[in-house]
């Protein structure tokens, strides 16, 4: 569904005096609209431009921190108060043929593997429609969503945009596709919404520390709900649920420890371990890989001491003649 066939009542567009990257509730607003508006807003990608698609892991290396992550806005919501709920319903996400994925290496130390992944690394993808092409003729299927979608914070001053918060932000929900509604509890007068990190995909987990980051177009319409109560953000979605957002054949691995992450690192490494001892990737592209196409799952979280998490592999990104054989 194309953006153009709402019926749009302001743009904003990704110019440096409406992209910042961290929160401040002292910010003024790039645009103050009403209850109701439709609003299509532009964001650059994740490393606010300094990519582009001749980009080499050396220039990975080169990255400015500080100015990761880019956000929109913010846009102010008249009438919304400290206690209210914002309501932002996606309606449409357009990419712009471009995304990349990277292993950022130092003090970030984005990646449940950073500590194995040293060196920079740089997948730039060509996307298409909705297929985005990888190496060895790998097809990962789109499903655009922003990354980070939130208002401003009550505490005043800058706040990193790294880790989420109960205001939302940094979450890479990456069900928040078009067609989905996410709420979130209001903090300050205006609410101050500011959205960007936009990924043209992403597995569940986003393991690497980058989905496929990509320059996007989002339209969105807000509304107030005085009727809510949250403390933390809500959403409403039909999905995926899946990599490739429908059942099908999948490859597992898994991870058992009595620590959640270490039961996620260890699901993670048996997965590059299989994407490059079975499927024969380069390791670092493996990585890049599981963070774009591979979901984790908690599988139990009952049965101490040990939890499990589990990590999925849909055998359809891959070309049919290298595909596992389905056993009955």
């Amino acid at each position: 569904m194309g953006a153009e066939e709402f019926a749009v009542d302001h743009r904003i567009d990704a110019e440096d005096d409406a992209v910042h990257s961290d929160w401040d509730n002292g910010r003024e607003p790039a645009l103050t609209v009403q209850p109701g508006n439709v609003v299509r807003v532009s964001c650059r990608d994740a490393t606010n431009g300094q990519l582009n698609p001749a980009s080499t892991p050396a220039d990975v290396a080169a990255l400015d921190i500080d100015l990761i992550h880019a956000l929109t806005g913010p846009i102010a919501v008249e009438g919304a108060r400290p206690g209210d709920v914002l309501e932002v319903e996606l309606l449409d996400l357009e990419h712009e043929g471009v995304g990349y994925t990277l292993v950022l290496p130092g003090p970030a130390e984005l990646g449940v593997l950073a500590d194995e992944f040293p060196d920079p690394a740089l997948h730039v993808w060509d996307l298409e429609g909705d297929v985005g092409r990888f190496v060895d003729g790998i097809e990962v299927p789109l499903a655009p969503f922003p990354g980070i979608v939130g208002v401003a914070p009550a505490e005043d001053g800058a706040h990193g945009t790294f880790p989420p918060r109960d205001v939302g932000g940094n979450m890479d929900v990456k069900q928040l596709m078009a067609g989905s509604r996410v709420y979130l509890p209001v903090a300050v007068e205006d609410a101050l919404f500011s959205i960007g990190d936009c990924h043209a995909a992403q597995g569940d987990g986003e393991v690497c520390g980058t989905g496929i980051e990509a320059p996007m177009t989002v339209t969105c319409r807000f509304d107030l709900r005085s009727d809510l109560s949250i403390d933390r953000p809500q959403f409403e979605t039909a999905g995926p649920f899946t990599p490739t957002g429908r059942d099908e054949p999948m490859y597992g691995t898994t991870g058992i420890a009595d620590d959640l992450m270490t039961a996620t690192r260890r699901a993670v490494r048996s997965m590059v371990d299989h994407l490059q001892d079975e499927r024969g990737l380069e390791r670092d592209d493996a990585y890049m890989l599981c963070s774009t196409a591979v979901d984790l799952k908690i599988n139990e979280a009952v049965n101490a001491p040990n939890w499990v998490v589990s990590a999925y592999l849909p055998e359809s990104i891959f070309p049919e003649a290298k595909r596992r054989p389905t056993r009955a």
